[in-house]
């Protein structure tokens, strides 16, 4: 692990919820944000869930790369580690919604355990590795990532709620609408490149 770059915590923040968005920048975690984004009230359900794995495995992930890892020269299992870390959140996350808010578990179904595979979030370990990180500036990232992951999909169930009542030409329907949704957003937040830039 190398020096940590010279980046506030606080620009790496907001310039992975704007700029560096795993989805709208990055493309990261589509299956899970297209298949998820018919409806607002389980699209934002499952965003606050990628929030909270964002920041609990890749913190985790961090330690042990930090103080495992790295030490021990394990670099050739780091990848298998990362997998089982976010394997073990997400069934304890599972777990806890299935316990205490059953309705947001019924509606989330087979998606919860797909954040096992959203490659965002293994993406976002792979990205603070790479980027050197502290373990501030990676908590920051992680937060950021999630926060923008959850926006993107609120905002995309949000619109496909208000056009789900008018009629729509037959191959815009579904998958089709939902991509020139995301093509205008991703445009829209081109215009904060040039306040925060990470990468």
């Amino acid at each position: 692990m190398g020096v940590a770059p010279e980046i506030s915590p606080i620009v790496i923040f907001f310039a992975s919820i704007f700029t560096s968005n795993m989805i709208l920048a990055n493309f990261l975690g589509m299956c899970s944000y297209l298949s998820v984004s018919s409806e607002f009230k389980t699209a934002s359900g499952l965003g606050k869930a990628v929030v909270m794995v964002l920041v609990i495995t890749n913190t985790v992930n961090w330690l042990l790369n930090k103080y495992v890892i790295i030490p021990f020269k394990l670099e050739a299992f780091s990848f298998i580690v990362y997998i089982m870390v976010i394997a073990a959140i997400v069934q304890i996350l599972e777990m806890f919604l299935d316990r205490y808010l059953p309705d947001l578990h019924a509606k989330l179904g087979i998606f919860l355990p797909l954040i096992t595979v959203n490659c965002a979030v293994l993406g976002s370990t792979l990205f603070q590795d790479i980027r050197n990180y502290s373990l501030l500036q990676s908590i920051l990232f992680n937060l950021g990532s999630g926060i923008g992951w959850w926006m993107a999909i609120s905002m995309l169930a949000a619109i496909k709620e208000k056009i789900a009542k008018n009629k729509m030409p037959r191959g815009l329907q579904g998958t089709g609408i939902s991509f020139i949704i995301t093509g205008i957003m991703a445009l829209a937040f081109i215009g904060f490149s040039g306040i925060f830039v990470i990468q």
